[in-house]
């Protein structure tokens, strides 16, 4: 039996990486090795690590990795924390494959720890591009420690091979994310109105702001003009929690005070993957710059004003648009993605370019059939 150890360490990675655990879980030849960190552990962002254990997963191992701070430093000691944790972890479990999804630092511990013990990678994920944060990096440095690539489109297949990886190694098999859209029995407006304490007759903004961790020098201005700019809408506002990144706890600090003086909005520390998209069928639009927006809600033709360079560089569907940081940028394209009769007509037409929501079953033939052989995962010379 193949042991594959799959991480997780946010909520929406988990949402991602759901129905892959339940393959592998129903799976005669595999064995999974769950191990849950990060903001899963920390009841400041929900303590999540209880959905999974609803959900009636086995958890093989829990890391603590997250300390109380806002900063790089921060960061960069709790990728520490995490690397001598998921060697120890390894030790124990003695997967045959490590599965990862991303580019979160938690996901790059578990990596570095992976590569220097030989054990085999699996990175769902790469050849994707987001230019305003420390993830690019994250990414594509697991990109060069990872040995299998399950991509979410062609292009990025190719910008994967670009890199000087062999092509037998990289297999494009959608974003997960749709999958969930094609398997969740999504709840019905009632549903979500009674569940979130809203009325979605209004017109209503989703918004999900993370840090551009490498433009943190203006993350107060970039917040004075997100929040006036929503202010000004007088829309009802729906707000998601940031992730743990440097200046997430001060974007969660000032959704608060927005939400003291608007009596208009909401804030959630943690939907899961049911509510979260099932509103996403409902709300008029969703601002930030979540790659949700990118990935999952040209699915629903939903209009996203995209917010700077978080996600700069990933393939989008016509739905997206993108703005920048100042308050009249972010007011316009609110404007447009609710009132541009053009705009909305094309929606209509979009198609998806993220797969077709069989990501899952097209993971776990690969994982069953990919030789695990040391002489296998031996790195070709780069040519350029």
């Amino acid at each position: 039996m193949k042991k594959i150890a799959v991480v997780t360490g946010t909520r929406a990675e988990y949402g991602l990486l759901y129905w892959t655990m339940k393959e592998i879980e129903n799976d005669p030849e595999l064995e999974l090795q769950l191990i849950v960190t990060g903001m899963h552990l920390s009841p400041e962002f929900g303590l999540t690590v209880q959905e999974i254990e609803k959900d009636g997963f086995k958890i093989d191992e829990k890391i603590e990795i997250l300390l109380s701070s806002d900063t790089g430093q921060g960061v960069a000691k709790a990728i520490g924390l995490g690397v001598i944790g998921f060697t120890q972890a390894f030790v124990r479990l003695n997967p045959d494959i490590l599965m990862i999804l991303g580019d979160r630092f938690e996901i790059f511990a578990a990596a570095t720890a992976a590569m220097a013990m030989n054990i085999p990678i699996a990175h769902i994920g790469g050849g994707e591009s987001t230019e305003g944060a420390i993830d690019e990096q994250i990414r594509h440095a697991i990109t060069r420690m990872a040995h299998i690539h399950f991509t979410s489109c062609d292009y990025y297949a190719k910008r994967i091979k670009k890199m000087g990886e062999e092509e037998w190694r990289i297999f494009n098999v959608g974003a997960p994310g749709l999958e969930n859209i094609k398997r969740l029995k999504l709840l019905n407006r009632e549903e979500v109105e009674k569940l979130l304490n809203v009325d979605l007759s209004e017109t209503t903004l989703l918004v999900t702001y993370h840090p551009v961790t490498l433009e943190m020098q203006t993350l107060k201005e970039q917040m004075d003009n997100l929040l006036g700019a929503l202010m000004q809408t007088g829309y009802q506002i729906i707000f998601t929690y940031p992730n743990s990144d440097s200046g997430g706890r001060y974007i969660i600090k000032r959704i608060n005070e927005f939400i003291k003086n608007y009596n208009k909005a909401k804030a959630f520390v943690n939907l899961g993957q049911q509510k979260y998209l099932s509103l996403l069928q409902y709300v008029n639009a969703m601002v930030g710059n979540s790659s949700s927006g990118i990935i999952e809600a040209p699915s629903f033709k939903l209009p996203v004003v995209n917010i700077g360079d978080r996600q700069k560089g990933r393939l989008r569907a016509e739905n997206i648009i993108d703005v920048g940081y100042s308050k009249e940028e972010i007011l316009n394209g609110i404007n447009k993605a609710l009132q541009d009769e053009e705009f909305r007509a094309k929606l209509e037409d979009i198609k998806n370019p993220y797969g077709d929501g069989d990501t899952s079953k097209k993971i776990i033939k690969i994982l069953k059939e990919i030789n695990t052989k040391q002489e296998n995962f031996l790195k070709k010379k780069l040519t350029y």
